[in-house]
């Protein structure tokens, strides 16, 4: 993509976060903060398998293989 066109769609979500009006799910974040969701070390014993659409396949060196 080209840098107008980039700078074009950045300014474009820009204006829709500034004018949206968005309404925040509290009952969803109170129940994420309650059951401890979230936490690093949580994250890091993560051990599922990542989906098609997780794995970056820029994420490792050829050498690291």
């Amino acid at each position: 993509m080209g840098r107008g066109r980039q700078k074009a769609k950045q300014t474009k979500v820009a204006r829709e976060l500034k004018y949206s009006s968005y309404e925040p799910n509290y009952r969803a974040l109170e129940q994420e903060l309650a059951s401890g969701g979230g936490r690093r070390s949580d994250l890091a014993t993560d051990t599922r398998e990542p989906a098609d659409d997780e794995v970056d396949p820029y994420g490792t060196w050829p050498d690291d293989r």
